[in-house]
Order: structure tokens, then C-alpha cells, then sequence
């Protein structure tokens, strides 16, 4: 009677789930570094929309103020032309490089040890 309920019971075999873990395992590790190029990407590109935005509001404030090149930048007035305030470091928590005086371009870059911790991702820079 025993041997007649167990006869009858389907279960996996320990091939079949070994197989399936497997197959998971590859997929993983086929997804993985897409996943973390991914967001790298996502970094940078944040960090490079966050030095414009900076780059623009210092602009927007010169021309508002009526500065000129050599003047001065002063920081907190600045931040009141960024929504939420500047922020105070990029995606990997490195400060923005911000120059004191006004410059015709470029018043804001973006860290040497930021732009190595995100190369080979696919992210121009350009200015910045």
C-alpha cells in the first residue's frame, strides 16, 4: 500500500533542479554586467546634467547681476537659481570642481577621480 502511494507521487529529479539552478546561474551571470554598466552609465550622465545645471545657474546669475569675467562667484546666490539648491557632490560623491572667479565658460568640472571611476562606459564628457 506504501509502495503504491509513492508510485504515483511526480516530484523533480535532483538532475532536473540542478539543471534549472544552472541555467539561472548562467543568466545571471550573463545579465550582471549589463546591469552594472548600466548604472554606471546612469552616474555619469547624472553627474554631467548636474555640472550644466550648475554651469547654467552661475551663468543665469552673471548675466542677472550683471557680472564679468574676473568677477567674484558667490556660491549661495547661485544655489537660488537651482531648483532644490546646488547640490553638494555628484552620482559618486565627489565635489564638483566650481572656480571662484567667473569665467567666460566652463565655471564648473567634474572630478578627475569621477570621470576614472566612470570611464569606459560610453560617457562624453566634452567640457566638463
Amino acid at each position: 500500500m506504501i509502495s503504491k502511494i509513492r508510485s504515483n507521487k511526480a516530484a523533480f529529479t535532483l538532475v532536473e533542479i540542478m539543471i534549472v539552478v544552472a541555467i539561472i546561474g548562467l543568466l545571471a551571470a550573463l545579465a550582471i554586467p549589463g546591469f552594472v554598466k548600466a548604472r554606471k552609465q546612469s552616474q555619469g550622465r547624472r553627474s554631467l546634467n548636474d555640472a550644466r545645471q550648475i554651469d547654467s545657474a552661475i551663468d543665469q546669475w552673471a548675466i542677472e547681476k550683471k557680472m564679468k569675467v574676473g568677477d567674484t562667484i558667490v556660491l549661495a546666490e547661485v544655489a537660488t537659481y537651482v531648483k532644490g539648491g546646488l547640490p553638494s557632490a555628484d552620482a559618486v560623491n565627489n565635489a564638483f570642481v566650481i572656480s571662484t572667479t567667473l569665467a567666460e565658460s566652463n565655471n564648473v568640472a567634474i572630478s578627475t577621480s569621477t570621470k576614472s571611476a566612470l570611464a569606459n562606459v560610453g560617457i562624453e564628457w566634452g567640457v566638463y
